[in-house]
């Protein structure tokens, strides 16, 4: 079907070839006579351009008007000489007039029809063509205003970074130091996010990305990280930053607290999907957090920031003992479309 497509986009063929065209064009004008001629005996009186009609519609179709209009003379010429009374003459008998006019109009309309047809399908064709440029184009641009901004996000962490060094208070500089990294984890995100068209993402080639960047950067070879993750759960790009913002917080806090004092660990994410909600834990296998830890009475600016997004995403978390380590849970994470503001 697609090739039969292309094939009338081609329409009329040999534009470049005409004098191939018209010797096509005769080569069917003398297979209709010869037909007609054959099948004359089988054929009731008042039919005489039956197979003529065919060469006049096929050469007009395949190479455009100027050869319909030589299939149309010619065609009606040895019709009117052949197959019309008297015949073997161009003698205007009685009712040949009529007859000239009827196969005169049904050939005009043939061919005129055929041709805007052509002129239409050129059209589409060179709007389509245009259209398809257009999408490139809109890409290109798309892709590269990601990439800038990507690098704007890094570039402002690099220097909250770099301004750290100036500030002498401790509690400062952690919190100038855990934005910094925020915001250079968002930057690289950002580059992976979003599509031209805003389609969703897949959810464990997402994670899967997100969470061997997070190895890369962190420095520790030695900590194993695996993602067990659901192929068939898309995403929304809403709900990608967010996500991948807590899953960085629960990595970097089971680097940070949980292998402080070891060179190897574990650390695992797994996402589990039902309809529009996702559950999400990730596990490690490290020191662990005290019975009893309770995440909403910790002052990390990090955990806060964690719960503030999960409240955005409509989904509970928890921090308990791992047994061994320690496990993060989110449950009933919605990846439906985000809820309007009341």
């Amino acid at each position: 079907m697609n090739s039969f497509h292309g094939t009338l986009e081609h329409l009329p063929l040999l534009q470049s070839r005409r004098g191939l065209a018209y010797a096509i064009t005769l080569g069917f004008c003398a297979v209709a006579w010869w037909l007609r001629l054959v099948l004359d005996p089988y054929f009731p009186p008042g039919f005489p351009y039956l197979t003529f009609f065919p060469a006049v519609i096929l050469a007009s179709f395949l190479f455009g008007r100027g050869p319909g209009v030589v299939a149309a003379l010619l065609c009606g010429l040895l019709a009117w000489y052949f197959f019309i009374p008297p015949f073997c003459s161009f003698a205007l008998a009685r009712g040949t007039g009529v007859a000239l006019l009827f196969y005169v109009g049904v050939v005009t309309v043939d061919i005129l029809l055929v041709h805007w047809m052509q002129v239409a399908n050129a059209r589409l064709a060179a709007e389509r063509e245009r259209s398809a440029a257009l999408a490139a184009r809109t890409e290109i641009l798309f892709e590269e205003l990601q990439h800038r901004v990507s690098n704007n996000l890094q570039m402002v962490g690099a220097m909250l970074a770099l301004q750290r060094r100036g500030v002498k208070d401790g509690e400062a500089q952690r919190a100038i130091g855990e934005a910094a990294a925020k915001l250079q984890l968002i930057g690289r995100i950002q580059r992976r996010l979003y599509g031209s068209r805003g389609e969703p993402l897949a959810l464990d080639a997402f994670i899967t990305a997100l969470v061997e960047d997070l190895a890369e950067s962190g420095g520790n070879p030695g900590i194993r990280h695996v993602v067990e993750a659901n192929s068939a759960v898309l995403l929304p790009p809403d709900r990608a930053i967010p996500l991948a913002l807590i899953v960085a917080e629960a990595i970097a806090n089971a680097v940070e607290h949980g292998f402080a004092d070891r060179a190897t660990g574990n650390i695992l994410v797994q996402v589990c999907a039902e309809d529009e909600r996702v559950s999400l834990t990730i596990h490690d296998d490290g020191a662990g957090v005290a019975e009893g830890f309770d995440v909403a009475t910790v002052d990390s600016l990090g955990l806060r920031i964690a719960r503030s997004l999960c409240q955005g995403l409509g989904a509970e978390l928890r921090i308990v003992p791992g047994r061994p380590g320690t496990r993060v849970e989110l449950h009933d994470i919605s990846i439906g479309p985000a809820p309007r503001p009341v």
